[in-house]
């Protein structure tokens, strides 16, 4: 934290040490306020440049959390080998989902370094500094983005350049709408609810994306190296078990693609609809399980330490090992294929998005059979106010599919409504309440019960988010 509070004042120490450098002359850049508000993709802008200039901003986001956490286990007898009869889940003693007192969650806190480089390339530098699973100051990731090849020759390609822009570095991948309305750690603001879908799709790896955006046509070509920890040692594979005897010998690139349509038909209505398509062959991070920041539920479904068959089994509330609360992930071991829709309507002060999620992977290398889980999503907001400051809205999500830990399908659903009120462009407040389900999950999961069976979590939340 230190290191990175005196690089901060020696950023802004050039401002005054050079005449050449301006601070906060930014191109083509998504505004960190309100203004982001639907703003997908890549922003062109006309934004003159005018030299060096450096960007420096940040986000933090608080909560007061009041959710409790169900489930079905009841408590049972079994007879222990001396005959008497012991009380609990089958050989279980002890076990209890986690009370959850109504209180305030652990803020999270990013800062955003940047730099306009040159005419047309800027970099850009996100920083995690509190996190719920990962406490300390990190390094999300960072890119340079070019939108003009002025430093090759003036004007060169010009005409393409117009309508292009290329990104190269360890960086979010662009896979789908949904990631740029979810919330990432700090960065709230733009988010209508507290949390983002069930199937929280979020990855940075290392990697190039190139863009073309013209006259309603949205499209993006990209291609990573699957990595989400980077690194140049080998490539040691996982010992053959019964369950995954044909492990993977590499990891492969991840390809995504996006293809769409967004026009601004008349002063009131916008239509937007894109298609994308997210692959690697031979899996080495999950981009439904990486996101290092972690949910806005903590510890829901979580349990108290108990004895399952003489066999202790801890406490599972820590924010950070189970940082994950409230999510799902279809645990994808060595291959997916995902195809994500993407429908946006505002007409007025009202907004339509959507999510059609189709994912399909497997466990085993080669051909082995695969599991299916897919996700629907749909939010309605309706902005009022003379600057459409206030707003209400609902969310109904729903994932369904099969994982590798149970025989049957399972389904979770949840319920989100929210109210929210832009005291500034840069402050949001949020009143929400959140009811999820857990269905079809099996009573007992390995050597321990299963929290989740007849699951469920329901309560209200509140936000307070603040970018610049």
């Amino acid at each position: 934290m230190k290191k990175i509070i005196l690089f901060a004042v020696s950023i802004l120490s050039l401002t005054t040490v050079d005449a050449q450098v301006s601070f906060g002359k930014m191109q083509n850049m998504i505004p960190r306020s309100k203004e982001g508000l639907n703003i997908f993709d890549v922003n062109k802008n006309d934004v003159e440049f005018q030299g060096l200039s450096v960007d420096l901003g940040g986000a933090l986001a608080l909560q007061f959390q009041g959710l409790d956490s169900f489930n079905d286990q009841r408590e049972g007898s079994y007879t222990a080998s001396n005959g008497a009869i012991i009380s609990g889940n089958a050989g279980t003693a002890g076990y209890r989902l986690n009370n959850l007192e109504n209180n305030f969650n652990l803020p999270a806190a990013n800062l955003v370094f940047g730099a306009q480089l040159a005419d047309g390339v800027r970099v850009n530098l996100d920083v995690y500094l509190s996190s719920r699973h990962h406490n300390e100051t990190w390094v999300k990731g960072g890119y340079l983005q070019i939108d003009k090849l002025d430093f090759i020759k003036k004007d060169f390609l010009a005409d393409v350049m117009k309508y292009t822009s290329i990104k190269i570095g360890q960086m979010e991948n662009n896979y789908g709408d949904a990631h740029f309305r979810r919330t990432d750690n700090g960065n709230a603001l733009l988010n209508p609810f507290v949390e983002g879908n069930i199937m929280d799709s979020f990855e940075t790896e290392m990697g190039m994306e190139v863009y073309y955006n013209r006259e309603g046509l949205v499209s993006m070509i990209g291609i990573t190296n699957g990595k989400l920890n980077q690194g140049v040692a080998e490539f040691v594979p996982s010992s053959a078990t019964p369950t995954a005897p044909d492990p993977n010998t590499t990891v492969s690139p991840t390809v995504l693609a996006k293809l769409g349509y967004d026009k601004q038909l008349n002063k009131d209505l916008r239509v937007r609809l894109t298609g994308s398509y997210n692959h690697n062959a031979n899996m080495g991070a999950n981009p439904w399980g990486s996101d290092r920041a972690g949910s806005r539920y903590f510890g829901v479904m979580s349990h108290q330490a108990y004895t399952y068959n003489i066999t202790p089994v801890p406490n599972n509330f820590d924010p950070a090992s189970n940082a994950t609360t409230g999510r799902f992930s279809p645990g994808y071991a060595n291959w997916y294929t995902a195809f994500m829709i993407n429908p946006f309507i505002k007409y007025k002060g009202l907004e339509f998005f959507g999510t059609l999620e189709f994912t399909q992977g497997g466990d085993k290398k080669g051909s082995d059979a695969s599991r299916n889980v897919n996700q629907y999503a749909a939010d309605l907001v309706y902005r009022f106010g003379k600057t459409e400051q206030f707003y209400i809205g609902a969310r109904y999500n729903i994932v369904s599919g099969n994982i590798s830990t149970q025989t049957q399908k399972v389904n979770v659903d949840r319920f989100e409504s929210s109210l929210g009120w832009f005291m500034t462009k840069n402050v949001v407040a949020k009143l929400a309440y959140t009811d999820q389900n857990y269905n079809d999950y099996s009573q007992y999961s390995g050597s321990s019960l299963n929290d989740l069976y007849g699951g469920n979590f329901k309560g209200i939340m509140f936000e307070a988010a603040i970018s610049f």
